[in-house]
């Protein structure tokens, strides 16, 4: 009982420090231990709620460029997030799985908007040879302006966008698959003062781009448990 009293007074105390705004009462606790113990299980987003609640879709496309008996072939895109999210259609209590691909959408959106123009310019071009993480931190880094924030999310952004991307490839075309591509499309709601027009229609689809990257794969990261979950839902989209 006692080990009970105190595991639920932490679990207060932490969930109270990481939904209230960031203050040096979060250094009470030491690190990371906070958002360790928070990610990925005990999270919260207060977005859906005013005054900016969520009024818009995240979608993420992969295409990718696959060896095929000495000549390579581009694919066409596919898009992710309709694979995915078939683990919540119909779902009471759906898979977290089923909105990795909005959430790494999302992010990746978030962390574009914050570049510089140049910098945008930068991440829309190639970087697939050998290194190109190193070359892309590197011209992001020239163009960072002693502002080295929107650089880090950036990269920690695309990174992640990329092993996605890497992972969605190598499910539905295999090992021979030589680099990858992603794009992020928005797409707001009807707005509010639309609701009742029944000629509304949704605003236009809103383009994030990113150049061709290398393949990147994760520490931990297992090709073969995505590609069971993922392959299958594939084939429920397009049987």
């Amino acid at each position: 009982m006692s080990a009970a009293v105190l595991f639920t007074a932490w679990h207060l105390f932490a969930s109270l420090l990481w939904i209230a705004p960031p203050s040096p009462a979060r250094d009470v606790v030491p690190g990371n231990l906070l958002t360790q113990y928070m990610i990925p299980f005990f999270g919260q987003s207060w977005s859906v709620f005013a005054p900016e609640p969520i009024n818009g879709d995240h979608r993420l496309f992969v295409r990718a460029v696959v060896a095929t008996d000495g000549t390579n072939r581009t694919t066409e895109w596919v898009n992710a997030t309709e694979v995915e999210t078939r683990l919540m259609t119909h779902q009471p209590f759906p898979a977290r799985a089923a909105s990795q691909s909005i959430n790494v959408a999302s992010t990746y959106r978030d962390a574009y908007g914050k570049l510089t123009k140049d910098q945008k310019a930068v991440v829309a071009r190639n970087f697939s040879q050998e290194g190109w993480s190193a070359s892309l931190d590197t011209e992001l880094t020239a163009l960072a302006n002693g502002d080295s924030s929107a650089r880090s999310a950036y990269l920690a952004a695309d990174f992640m966008s990329v092993r996605y991307a890497t992972q969605v490839a190598r499910a539905i075309w295999g090992q021979n698959v030589v680099r990858v591509q992603f794009r992020v499309e928005r797409q707001n709601v009807i707005p509010f003062k639309q609701r009742h027009d029944p000629d509304a229609q949704r605003p236009e689809v809103q383009l994030t781009p990113s150049g061709w990257r290398g393949l990147q794969v994760a520490a931990g990261q297992s090709d073969q448990d995505f590609a069971d979950t993922f392959r299958r839902l594939y084939k429920e989209v397009h049987p």
